[in-house]
C-alpha cells in the first residue's frame, strides 16, 4: 500500500490506529506507523498526539492512548474491541442493506434514503473490511460503492455483506 506522507494523512492514520488498536506507548505507536510506511520521529509523533488531543486513559490496569471521538464528543475513549465494530456492521446490514450487486472488484449496495453513510462508515471500521479485501467505500444518499482489492472481489464482498444481513435480502443480485 502506498501512503501519503503528509501530516494530515499521518495524523488520520494515528487516529485510526488509536481507535482500533490498544496502544500503551509512543514507541509502540511508532512501530505501528512504521509498519504502514510512515517514517516518523519521536518528536513529530509527540506533536501529532498533542494536536490530535490524544491522552492516556485507564483501560483495566493499563494506561492506553485514546483520541476524542468523532462528532465533537471531547471525551477520549480507548480502542474499541473489533468484535463491537463487527456487531455494529451486522446490525446495520440487517437494518439497512436492501440489495448488493457486484461487478468485477466493485459492489454497489442499496440502502434506504439517508442511510448509506452509516453503512459505509461501519464497513470502513470493521475487521470484515480487511478480511474481505476491501480498499474503501464511497457513499451517497442511498448507495454505497465498495471497492475490493481483488479484480474479481466484488462478488465476495456482496456475499459477505448479504450473509451479515441474513434473512430476506434478494440474493439474486450478488453477481453480475
Amino acid at each position: 500500500m502506498v501512503v501519503a506522507q503528509s501530516r494530515a494523512a499521518r495524523q488520520q492514520r494515528i487516529v485510526e490506529l488509536l481507535e482500533h488498536t490498544i496502544v500503551k506507548s509512543q514507541p509502540e505507536l511508532l512501530d505501528l506507523l512504521a509498519q504502514d510506511g510512515y517514517d516518523v520521529t519521536q518528536a513529530t509523533l509527540s506533536r501529532d498526539l498533542v494536536e490530535l488531543g490524544a491522552v492516556k486513559v485507564r483501560l483495566g490496569r493499563s494506561l492506553v492512548y485514546a483520541v476524542p471521538a468523532e462528532g465533537g464528543d471531547p471525551t477520549p475513549r480507548p480502542a474499541v474491541d473489533p468484535a463491537e465494530h463487527d456487531a455494529r456492521l451486522r446490525r446495520l446490514c440487517e437494518e439497512l442493506l436492501v440489495s448488493a450487486t457486484a461487478s468485477g472488484n466493485l459492489t454497489v449496495l442499496r440502502t434506504p434514503p439517508g442511510a448509506a453513510n452509516y453503512l459505509a462508515s461501519a464497513i470502513d471500521k470493521t475487521e470484515v473490511q480487511r478480511r474481505a479485501g476491501i480498499i474503501g467505500t464511497v457513499a451517497g444518499d442511498d448507495t454505497v460503492l465498495v471497492i475490493a482489492a481483488d479484480p474479481d472481489g466484488g462478488a465476495l464482498v456482496a456475499e459477505r455483506l448479504l450473509a451479515l444481513a441474513g434473512g430476506d435480502i434478494d440474493r439474486k443480485d450478488t453477481r453480475s
